[in-house]
């Protein structure tokens, strides 16, 4: 089961108490304060994980506690802390404090961590009490409170690539066939209703993530279809390879068709719209195919890809055109830079005049004492 969105209460442990105790032994009087400190009580960490792809081991449970830290005992001798609660979160799981609204940290990539709650430190014993007029203390501290809070985890789906377009356009279809990935697929709309993930192997060294959104439909960014729900998964696609149908089911125009994903894209986030894309037609077996790209060519100005999933046709290019795109260097450096700011105009200095002119030849006499 796909979640990508969970709430749940984050407790961390308390310190234990520190001992209040002193020396007792045969013949050695007046023997002091011994009592040993308190362990400190566990946190709870989120910690970006490969392999995780969802939330759902985190939604079954609301709340989710650390252990406390063990009081102190007799002899100094120091309770024992309790261990981290570690839970693991799939890369791109973004942490929210419900309470302030505040984004605590985005776990972007596997090995990201946050202490979302810091457990308390523990207490301290009655020989950290002990001075030269106050021999025998009586104090001791307890432990500190662990920290608690609501917490908001919300995925967004991290890939190299993301496929976009009108639900049955062949999304799914072209991810299984370029990958080893299994959606579920059927000659009926929104059979993917959740992303799916798939490694495309360019060669022995190379390979990228490839994303099959779900699809999107007119009044996807006000939220009609669950828009919201499936735009945010874009935002962390580096490039979108747009998926266009050449003969819709409805009889709809393939043009006029690319042209409302786009347009939803950029109300969604105008970001989106300036993201590096790659406009192929799928289903290239169908007669209709040819005419479609080349509409398409004459519409985005650019080379649109024929790919067929099921002959294979255009596979090969579609890959090495993604690979260009990914290699193409998106560095500061690259992009344009802001006009320097005009510096002030700085007035001739006029050159300096020596009281006599120096002969450069006659020998140096030395300094006299």
């Amino acid at each position: 089961m796909f979640v990508d969105r969970v709430r749940i209460e984050v407790v961390a442990g308390d310190g234990g108490r520190g001992s209040g105790s002193f020396r007792r032994e045969k013949y050695i009087p007046r023997g002091g304060p011994d009592g040993g400190d308190g362990g400190a009580g566990g946190s709870v960490i989120l910690r970006a994980a490969a392999g995780i792809d969802s939330l759902a081991a985190l939604a079954h449970r609301n709340q989710w506690r650390a252990g406390h830290g063990e009081p102190g005992g007799p002899a100094n001798c120091h309770g024992r802390s309790a261990e981290d609660l570690v839970l693991q979160v799939p890369a791109g799981t973004i942490v929210t404090d419900e309470h302030t609204g505040l984004v605590l940290k985005d776990l972007a990539s596997a090995g990201d961590w946050i202490v979302a709650a810091l457990g308390g430190t523990g207490g301290f014993g009655n020989v950290h009490f002990k001075t030269s007029t106050n021999r025998a203390p009586r104090t001791t501290t307890p432990g500190g409170k662990g920290e608690a809070r609501r917490l908001a985890l919300e995925l967004k789906v991290i890939a190299d690539v993301g496929l976009v377009g009108l639900p049955n356009a062949g999304k799914s279809t072209l991810l299984s066939r370029l990958s080893r990935a299994r959606p579920q697929i059927a000659d009926y709309a929104f059979t993917t209703k959740s992303p799916m993930l798939g490694i495309v192997a360019v060669d022995r060294d190379r390979s990228f993530v490839l994303a099959d959104l779900p699809g999107l439909i007119e009044g996807a960014h006000a939220g009609t279809g669950l828009g919201h729900e499936f735009l945010r998964h874009v935002e962390r696609a580096g490039i979108l390879v747009h998926v266009v149908e050449p003969a819709p089911i409805d009889g709809s125009d393939p043009v006029a068709n690319h042209r409302t994903i786009r347009a939803e894209l950029a109300a969604y986030d105008p970001v989106l719209a300036t993201r590096p894309e790659i406009t192929i037609v799928s289903k290239a077996e169908l007669p209709t195919a040819a005419e479609v790209r080349d509409r398409l060519e004459a519409e985005v100005g650019r080379p649109v890809i024929a790919v067929s999933a099921v002959t294979g046709m255009g596979l090969d290019l579609l890959v090495r055109a993604v690979v260009r795109e990914l290699d193409r260097p998106r560095d500061a450096a690259a992009k344009p830079q802001p006009p320097a700011a005009p510096q002030p105009a700085v007035p001739p200095q006029p050159a300096m005049q020596l009281e006599a002119p120096v002969d450069l030849e006659a020998p140096v006499e030395p300094d006299r004492p």
